[in-house]
């Protein structure tokens, strides 16, 4: 049980769901015989990993008034998240997606059963009902990309960016591409290029990188960018490169006995922002500092696939503490 701190320093926006997640390895959606339900959403992952990490947080988005949406919600109050900006949709029900894994436990997102993916009730997040008193005191909004696809939550995501200009926090984007998320993947590349220019710090995976910029150079992406003043590029179980505050540079990746790569991602981030908070952007100001800041953010991801799952296999700080003095 963690406990829930009132003025969360992080405000993630976006989905939360649950991942069933196919319980045969190594099968297509049509062979897998049976499935098992992890809660998920990489937004809400990023909350529920700072909250563990010590760094209160809040998640802002919208579920279902049914079983699953209750399900969801009880989680975030468990493990301590704020969840003042949480919407409940009277019909629309809470979103789940079926993940297909490989024998070596890499996932693939396998579709949205029979409903379409504009019905689910994270499509639906209004922008008149955000509360604007998270922002005031709060340091960081992470968003991640996928609820551009649906035009409630994309007014909804400029209002909250908007909340970010004028209450100072800075914007923490992970571009999570999903083209399954959007009704029309051709119409989320421009959406996603001109959503960057409100971004400070963006993490992107190395496919992602070369679909956006057709580089996986940090540096260059920070220079095309013009307005960020970071980037970091992971790429799975292979090294992390980064452009943060001029410092650029790649680390290797931990290697750790993978059993799930859901949420990894989002662990790193939460690493990453947890580490700002509790340091302060001048843990950003010298090249070595800067590197300990990438390695917290990966022994995080690292950690977080040590279990099916991606929130329950998150670690705490003393866990990440502990996994770093024994991997110098």
């Amino acid at each position: 049980m963690y406990v829930a701190v009132t003025n969360p320093r992080v405000l993630c926006l976006g989905e939360i769901l649950f991942d069933c997640l196919a319980d045969q390895l190594g099968r297509s959606l049509e062979q897998v015989e049976s499935w098992t339900p992890y809660p998920g959403g990489a937004p809400a992952n990023v909350a529920c990993a700072l909250v563990k990490l010590g760094t209160p947080a809040g998640f802002i988005g919208c579920v279902g008034q049914d079983e699953p949406g209750n399900n969801l919600v009880q989680l975030l109050q468990e493990v301590g998240v704020d969840s003042q900006g949480i919407q409940r949709h009277a019909t629309a029900p809470t979103r789940q997606v079926y993940v297909v894994r490989s024998d070596k436990g890499d996932r693939e997102f396998a579709g949205f059963g029979e409903l379409d993916t504009t019905q689910f009730a994270d499509a639906f997040l209004q922008a008149s009902q955000l509360p604007e008193s998270l922002f005031v005191d709060a340091d960081f909004l992470v968003l991640g990309t996928l609820e551009l696809a649906y035009p409630q939550t994309r007014k909804a995501i400029a209002q909250a960016l908007q909340l970010a200009e004028q209450y100072d926090l800075k914007v923490v984007m992970d571009i999570n591409w999903r083209p399954m998320f959007w009704p029309d993947s051709n119409a989320a590349l421009p959406l996603i290029q001109e959503h960057l220019k409100h971004v400070d710090f963006l993490k992107i995976a190395k496919e992602e990188a070369e679909l956006l910029f057709n580089t996986a150079d940090a540096g260059a992406i920070v220079n095309k960018l013009d307005s960020v003043e970071g980037v970091l590029i992971t790429d799975g179980d292979q090294e992390v490169k980064y452009c943060l505050n001029e410092y650029e540079d790649k680390l290797p990746a931990f290697s750790v006995d993978v059993k799930d790569t859901t949420g990894a991602g989002d662990g790193f981030v939460a690493g990453f922002i947890q580490q700002l908070c509790q340091h302060g952007l001048k843990c950003l100001a010298t090249a070595e500092s800067t590197r300990n800041v990438v390695k917290y953010a990966s022994a995080v991801g690292a950690l977080t696939t040590l279990k099916p799952g991606a929130i329950a296999a998150q670690p705490t700080a003393k866990e990440v503490g502990e996994f770093l003095k024994a991997c110098p």
